[in-house]
């Protein structure tokens, strides 16, 4: 994944002052790169048994729609507030700076669906908890969740402890 990790390129101070964003927008331009990311993405949930992909908005679609075509099985979209224009279910969550909201079609899965959450990276892990318990109000079973970049050093994981975790670039 080293050939992947160069094509990321880091951002300094965006969206604000002290932060380095991953940008993986070169990696987009790169069709080979990309057909590897979701190749590599796939390949666990296939051992797992996924019946069905959750993709965060807005990356986590970029990533989750092709994984989902590839493993054969149905694609779900969990978006911010008033974006689905169906019945839906909600969770708010707490962010560093104040409070957030998912939602997904309320019909998005079947109760026992086994579920992968995708997205592209892994910071703090507030917004992929909230997306797992989100998943859960509905009667998915989240078997993994799958990310593009890590970065471990803001200990994301440990606020999905007796989660599955899997990410290709740790940072």
């Amino acid at each position: 994944m080293e050939h992947i990790a160069k094509l990321i390129r880091d951002v300094p101070d965006f969206p604000k002052p002290g932060i380095l964003f991953k940008d993986f927008t070169p990696l987009l331009a790169n069709p080979q790169a990309m057909a590897e990311v979701y190749d590599a993405m796939a390949a666990p949930m296939k051992a797992l048994g996924v019946q069905a992909v959750l993709g965060i908005e807005s990356r986590g679609f970029i990533l989750g729609t092709p994984i989902a075509d590839r493993l054969g099985v149905p694609f779900a979209p969990v978006r911010k507030p008033g974006k689905l224009p169906a019945k839906t279910v909600s969770v708010s969550y707490t962010l560093e700076y104040g409070e957030d909201t998912l939602e997904l079609h309320e019909d998005a899965i079947q109760p026992g669906t086994r579920v992968a959450i995708v997205d592209d990276l892994l910071a703090t892990g507030g917004t992929l908890e909230a997306a797992c318990r989100l998943a859960e109000s509905i009667g998915a079973e989240v078997v993994t969740c799958s990310l593009l970049i890590e970065l471990s050093f803001l200990k994301g994981r440990e606020r999905l402890k007796g989660r599955t975790v899997q990410s290709l670039i740790q940072y």
